[in-house]
């Protein structure tokens, strides 16, 4: 065992003799009926965890209820009781709240010495809780973090948990908005509501019509009543304050018998509970206005409810559960995940419209809805507080997602395009382009390929030479040099290791060697096919897609293959040499030595081989075709024969299409890809075949690979470019 090793167990063992001291301070109502379940959870472990409690906020106001005693009546021990609320409900006074719960938050923290401090939410109150503990090294656990409500709630929240180090979430949408926020997976537990663990099992007490007539009056039935709660949107209160005063007018006019508690301690409570007050509510016979109802009773009165109506979180999460009608006023709860119970008001003019909500959702019953929660949250965020291993780094780390490097880091980066000079080594023509970042050809050179390796080489540099002088003119930074050539060749080094039979004396030749010390820049070299998949990756199809294989169609059959974003070069620089896939054991010879190879049925040459035949046997030319004397026959003129009605030509052609086919189905059952892109002169004349074949001959689970032609003109220039654009930027090739 190691000293590592041994070291940990140690600090294992010495915490299994130790308690963990949990903080849990609560600020109001709402944050108490979540924090309570844990907390039972907590002292029903008393060998494992310490409780602490401290008490802040709205809890210790007369005006709120004084709701600090139903933590005493649950037998919790207070260690202590912070008076932080300035009054003034406004914006001013929040503040000033925070502050002043900054400054008495210290001293607490620093008595207790908490291992972990659990905050709880959104609230104000909360910011200045873990700002605190934040800033005096204290673990934090937040629960309910990466939830959206649309006000400025979530950026409190989201704050809240950009300070924490661990968090407990409630759903799955929550737990990925907190890895999207750059949070540790490892320090996430999808935990589910606390609350929920005491409602889903309490909410069906056999005592519940007592309770209903406790707060309602003993006249009044299940599903007869109406529960409002409301509060202020700190961001728009005005209109906050208009939507409650048009649900006090509906819910008069409704004429149901209603319990409506009061506004929280936000900025705009005063003047809400001044136009309750203004409206006669507390003295009307309909309404029994109320500051706190303890939440195993609240439970009992909602799940039991005609109908719920206001912006509390109450409505959107716990009254799911039960399956009560819901309306939600305004845009506190915008973005919150609902059950089908729940109606959204976003806006109104007039009190008509909450009037109709009303008419539509009083006296429905909707199914439970389990979004937030199945009953086992505590126990999920008792083991996970176990888990935390205090000898961890405080530091917290964020887990970054790969952002593109600056690439202007200098004058001449801004006021030069960044460009490759990009070399297509083919059996006819030596071509090189300047190829900007966008894929953007901005100048192309062309010249007869020399038959000599010398002659070639030297023509080359003198085309690059020129370019490289041209760049200058055209604003173009040149970042270094791709070549495509055709053959097998070794990218690491630089080195053709066997070419085709179209460029004669290339094998084992170093290209990278020369051209770098003559034009003193780096040089990249790459397959022909492989470069023509690179560029579909940049530029074309292929961005953005993970798996994907391209198919060159010309004088031979080549390609490459994207694997999980990476191109597949093979242990010896021969993977994706897709023409030379067998499709039948007695085919034509091949170029390779081999028969029956799709090169030999489906290229270039192979098609120039059979129009050839046909016109030695005076097969080929039919009504309005034509071969001059001195023209080669090739395969345009069996391309226009079958076109024309020649049933010959179009048998050649099947079976060619038939072939490529086949050998797509065996790349699909190998490797599994998502796209195939059939690149060249001839894809758009195998596409159809292709698609035919798939659907004929492939796996049904394969069939629905999706087949397209490129859309490049220069594939083997641009994929030529890429390597230098990819790599000179920071990217990966």
């Amino acid at each position: 065992m190691t000293q590592q090793a041994q070291e940990k167990m140690e600090r294992s063992e010495k915490r299994l003799n130790e308690r963990l001291r949990v903080c849990v301070a609560t600020c109001n109502r709402a944050d108490y009926s979540k924090l309570a379940p844990i907390m039972f959870g907590i002292k029903s472990h008393a060998e494992i965890f310490d409780l602490e409690v401290v008490v802040l906020g709205s809890h210790l106001i007369d005006d709120y209820g004084n709701t600090f005693r139903m933590i005493k009546q649950d037998e919790f021990d207070i260690h202590a009781k912070l008076h932080t609320i300035v009054r003034g409900e406004d914006e001013a006074a929040m503040v000033e709240s925070v502050g002043l719960a900054l400054v008495k938050l210290p001293d607490v923290l620093q008595r207790l010495a908490p291992d972990i401090l659990l905050v709880h939410g959104d609230r104000f109150d909360a910011l200045a809780l873990a700002t605190a503990a934040a800033l005096m090294n204290i673990r934090i656990l937040h629960l309910e973090g990466g939830e959206v409500s649309g006000t400025i709630d979530d950026s409190i929240r989201h704050a809240i948990s950009k300070l924490a180090h661990y968090h407990a979430v409630c759903t799955r949408s929550a737990e990925r908005h907190l890895i999207s926020m750059c949070e540790d997976h490892s320090h996430i537990i999808l935990a589910g509501c606390p609350s929920y663990d005491k409602l889903l099992s309490a909410h069906q007490r056999d005592d519940y019509t007592d309770i209903i007539n406790s707060w309602l009056g003993d006249d009044v039935k299940e599903q007869s009543y109406i529960v409002a709660l409301q509060h202020p949107v700190t961001t728009d209160i005005q209109n906050s304050i208009k939507i409650y005063e048009l649900m006090l007018d509906a819910l008069i006019s409704f004429n149901k018998r209603t319990l409506i508690l009061f506004p929280n301690i936000d900025a705009g409570s005063k003047e809400m509970v001044r136009v309750m007050r203004r409206k006669g509510i507390e003295q009307h016979p309909n309404f029994r206005a109320v500051k706190h109802v303890p939440f195993d009773q609240f439970i009992q009165l909602v799940s039991h409810a005609g109908c719920m109506i206001g912006n509390s979180s109450c409505g959107v999460r716990e009254a799911g559960a039960f399956g009560t009608p819901v309306i939600n006023l305004g845009t506190r709860q915008t973005g919150r995940e609902t059950g089908e119970n729940v109606l959204h008001v976003r806006d109104a003019d007039t009190h008509n419209k909450i009037y109709h909500a009303l008419e539509l959702q009083f006296g429905k019953r909707y199914p439970c809805s389990k979004i937030y929660g199945d009953g086992n949250a505590v126990q999920r965020i008792l083991k996970f507080m176990q888990s935390i291993d205090l000898s961890e780094p405080l530091q917290k780390k964020f887990c970054f997602p790969p952002v593109k490097e600056c690439i202007s880091q200098d004058i001449d980066h801004i006021l030069e395009t960044q460009s490759a000079l990009a070399v297509d080594l083919g059996g006819t023509n030596l071509r090189v382009a300047i190829v900007c970042m966008k894929g953007k050809v901005v100048k192309k050179y062309m010249q007869l390929n020399p038959k000599t390796f010398e002659e070639r080489i030297e023509l080359m540099l003198t085309m690059c030479k020129q370019a490289m002088a041209d760049a200058v003119h055209l604003n173009c930074r040149i970042l270094g040099v791709g070549v495509s050539t055709g053959g097998r060749v070794n990218p690491q080094d630089g080195i053709v290791l066997h070419s085709t039979k179209l460029i004669n004396e290339w094998s084992s030749v170093d290209i990278r060697t020369p051209i770098s010390s003559a034009l003193h820049l780096p040089v990249w070299v790459d397959n022909d096919g492989n470069c023509a998949t690179l560029a579909e990756r940049k530029f074309g199809h292929g961005k953005g897609v993970e798996n994907f294989v391209t198919i060159i169609t010309g004088t031979g059959i080549g390609g490459g293959i994207i694997q999980h974003n990476e191109l597949i070069h093979g242990s010896t620089f021969c993977a994706a040499e897709l023409g030379h896939i067998v499709v039948s054991l007695e085919g034509p010879e091949c170029m390779c030595g081999s028969h029956g190879c799709i090169e030999a049925y489906s290229s270039g040459l192979a098609l120039q081989r059979e129009a050839k035949r046909l016109h030695d046997e005076d097969l080929l030319l039919v009504e309005g075709m034509s071969v001059n004397n001195k023209e080669q026959v090739n395969a345009t003129h069996l391309l226009n024969a079958a076109r024309l009605g020649n049933s010959k030509a179009e048998s050649i052609l099947h079976t060619a299409g038939t072939a490529l086919g086949l050998g797509i189905v065996n790349i699909l059952h190998m490797i599994n890809p998502s796209l195939v892109i059939l690149s060249g002169v001839l894809a758009e004349h195998y596409e159809n075949p292709v698609r035919q074949v798939i659907s004929q001959r492939a796996l049904l689970s394969a069939q629905g690979t999706k087949v397209m032609v490129s859309e490049l003109e220069d594939p083997a220039l641009l994929g030529a470019a890429s390597m230098v654009l990819d790599y000179t930027t920071r990217r990966t090739y």
